[in-house]
């Protein structure tokens, strides 16, 4: 940890508060850091967008991503006010954000309702067993469109 680290945390628990003043969502702030500039910043507008996507994390990797021009952010830190729930911790690795550092613990956030441990336990079962309904039925061409999209030698990797 460094004086840095506790800045730009601090910088997301100030977006934290000020989302949850405005009324927008859940009380949580997001930073991306790369090279010691903030790149992309967000508070949670679940609320006020009307989009269950739409957390501090998820905001804050779609705006780096704009002002870099790019879907990766390697070398990047993403300061989170709270841990991320398995939503946005899939979309930092999918981001291939080096490093989160966050101020409250998934416990904390659980304290007053915001309940992701029920998510990491439901992602650990077979999806046979999970809460929504799952079913595997391939179809004769499903597999078609990876075929193709793997057989494109102008195709972007991801």
């Amino acid at each position: 940890m460094t004086a840095n680290d506790d800045r730009f945390l601090a910088r997301s628990v100030e977006l934290a508060l000020r989302g949850s003043e405005l009324g927008e969502g859940g009380p949580f702030g997001a930073v991306i850091v790369h090279a010691g500039k903030i790149i992309g910043e967000a508070w949670n507008r679940v609320v006020a967008s009307r989009d269950p996507t739409a957390h501090a994390e998820i905001m804050a990797i779609r705006a780096a991503c704009a002002a870099v021009d790019n879907f990766h952010l390697p070398d990047s830190t993403l300061y989170a006010s709270s841990e991320p729930c398995p939503m946005c911790l899939a979309a930092a690795y999918w981001a291939r954000i080096g490093r989160i550092v966050f101020a409250n613990s998934r416990a904390e956030a659980a304290a007053i309702g915001f309940c992701d441990d029920e998510l990491y336990r439901e992602l650990n079962r077979h999806s046979a067993a999970r809460s929504i309904a799952m079913v595997y039925r391939p179809l004769p061409d499903a597999l078609l469109p990876l075929q193709r999209w793997a057989g494109n030698p102008d195709r972007t990797p991801y």
